[in-house]
């Protein structure tokens, strides 16, 4: 018996696309369920994963369909853990509940370090882990770690190849070796996913307004990154941004899970700079829009999406805000500053004037990701300290000073200055080691 979790429908697309590469075994071998969790703030009034378009290609790779949030509620996903005393009893509930008997279960879950996967592995406590990342946040240090119970039992990462080349940082510290999805399989998926949105109403009036440029929102103020009004306000200047470009159609896709508000703003801006805007709504993935729409560019903060265009649609990628936010981004060992230093670095900024490229070379980025993720959790990855020592030393030999590294913006100074890094403040010798002897015992007289 296979439990296959999933919150995204992205996610779910990323296993559908290892299911079909093999990388799950024979579909005649193993019983397979597909599980899916909403980890919304309100799960209520969030769309389910069931009622998007191309949910039904991807779960007929599946034997049956469970959901998680039914099965535990009403307690939220995202926040509940069964007590130690209770484990036995849970894992016979949902035994019963999903029809699973009584043999070995292996699960294959995200995010192994929070819940909803935490749970799940709590519950089946003697299962093997497979985790597969559907996002940048894989090629960053694992941010809470799992009970070594559970981190045991992780057997591989299962990750997409966004950055080609790029080694992922998350669960090395316990010798999980990586595995890609082929390239060729995810974007299989992908285009199956958009066959099924041919017929869409959506597709056929963004493709009517014909814009060869599509914004993607995120959920930032969601996350208390930002404020709603400074996401709305980078919602504008990537439109503005893009209508400097030339673009005079635009496409705004607003992230599937952000909370619904008003884009009057960004409207106003759009007929500020005689540009024409549609909103798109409804629950296509934008990776469904890349094969309808005649894009010229896809412009985000740091929207995994961006490199899903660039890497299996080939379409130019801008990026608008980002240093922004990896300025406002706290606490240091926020796991979003990975995918943030990884499109600050691939993907050109469409407000400075830069002409889209194509991702660089991952042999400059691979140092530069592990001097952050040592900075992130330097308890966590010890044997990663010369490597950030010789990029923070190069970065300030580069400059001609440490103060003008032009990596600084994914250092933070404090942080470097307690792990005593190149580009930390010097700290002051205690006074009783830089006074004469004599002169050290008068001041500690006074």
């Amino acid at each position: 018996m296979q439990i296959f979790q999933a919150s995204t429908l992205y996610g779910a697309a990323t296993l559908a696309a290892a299911l079909d590469a093999g990388r799950f075994g024979p579909a005649d071998r193993a019983r397979r369920v597909l599980l899916l969790t909403n980890n919304a703030a309100v799960p209520e009034v969030a769309p389910p994963m069931s009622d998007m378009t191309g949910f039904q290609e991807i779960a007929a790779r599946f034997d049956q369909v469970e959901d998680w949030n039914e099965a535990i509620a009403p307690h939220h996903p995202g926040g509940w853990q069964p007590r130690p005393d209770d484990v036995p009893l849970w894992e016979r509930v949902l035994r019963t509940r999903w029809r699973l008997g009584t043999g070995p279960v292996t699960l294959v879950v995200e995010s192994i370090q929070v819940s909803p996967a935490r749970s799940l592995a709590a519950v089946f406590a003697g299962a093997p882990v497979h985790v597969y990342a559907d996002g940048l946040m894989s090629y960053g240090p694992t941010r809470d770690e799992p009970p070594h119970s559970i981190a045991v039992r992780v057997q591989r990462l299962l990750h997409l190849d966004l950055v080609p080349g790029l080694r992922p940082l998350l669960l090395s510290e316990f010798g999980v070796e990586a595995e890609l999805v082929p390239d060729d399989a995810f974007r299989a998926v992908l285009s199956e996913l958009s066959r099924a949105a041919s017929g869409d109403a959506e597709v056929a009036r963004a493709a009517e307004a014909a814009p060869t440029a599509l914004l993607l929102g995120q959920y930032l103020a969601a996350l208390d990154i930002l404020t709603a009004e400074e996401e709305e306000d980078l919602h504008v200047r990537m439109l503005r941004a893009a209508a400097e470009a030339g673009h005079r159609s635009v496409a705004f896709k607003p992230h599937p899970t952000a909370p619904v508000r008003y884009g009057e703003a960004l409207r106003r801006e759009a007929d500020r700079a005689g540009v024409r805007l549609t909103e798109l709504g409804g629950t296509l993935l934008a990776e469904v829009f890349y094969d309808h729409l005649a894009l010229e560019l896809v412009v985000g903060c740091f929207s995994t999406a961006l490199l899903t265009a660039a890497v299996y649609h080939g379409i130019p990628t801008a990026r608008v805000g980002t240093g922004t936010v990896l300025r406002r981004l706290a606490p240091y060992e926020n796991s979003n500053r990975v995918p943030l230093v990884i499109v600050d670095r691939v993907v050109p900024g469409l407000e400075a004037g830069a002409a889209p490229r194509p991702p660089e070379d991952p042999a400059t980025l691979q140092p530069l990701l592990e001097a952050v993720g040592y900075g992130m959790q330097p308890a966590r990855y010890p044997w990663l300290r010369p490597r950030a020592v010789r990029v923070l030393s190069q970065a300030a030999e580069d400059a001609g000073a440490v103060q003008e590294a032009p990596c600084a913006a994914y250092f933070d100074t404090e942080r470097l200055t307690e792990l005593e890094l190149p580009g930390g403040r010097k700290r002051r010798a205690p006074l009783r080691q830089v006074l004469p002897r004599g002169l050290r015992e008068a001041a500690s007289r006074s």
